[in-house]
């Protein structure tokens, strides 16, 4: 059981990916679900890195979420790379 803030990798229930468009560049960001809450992080944050170690952990975790999240440049996109079944 990996920690990450106020979460850890058992209280996950949903990972999802998008991006923003920031005029000029687009920003990857990443949507936790957990039970009551969720946070948003974004590639820019110091934690981004340890963030992907942790969500890499998850089983079944898509790990070609980038490549489905960040072609076409300037697009809409929205991946839902983790998805935990309900007991």
């Amino acid at each position: 059981m990996s920690q990450l803030a106020a979460f850890t990798s058992d209280d996950i229930r949903r990972v999802t990916f998008f991006k923003r468009d920031e005029l000029t560049s687009d920003l990857i960001c990443c949507e936790i679900s957990c039970e009551e809450r969720y946070w948003i992080f974004h590639e820019e944050m110091d934690k981004w890195h340890p963030l992907l170690a942790l969500l890499g952990s998850l089983p079944n975790f898509a790990a070609n979420w980038y490549e489905r999240v960040s072609q076409p440049p300037f697009a809409r996109s929205r991946f839902i790379a983790f998805d935990r079944p309900t007991p």
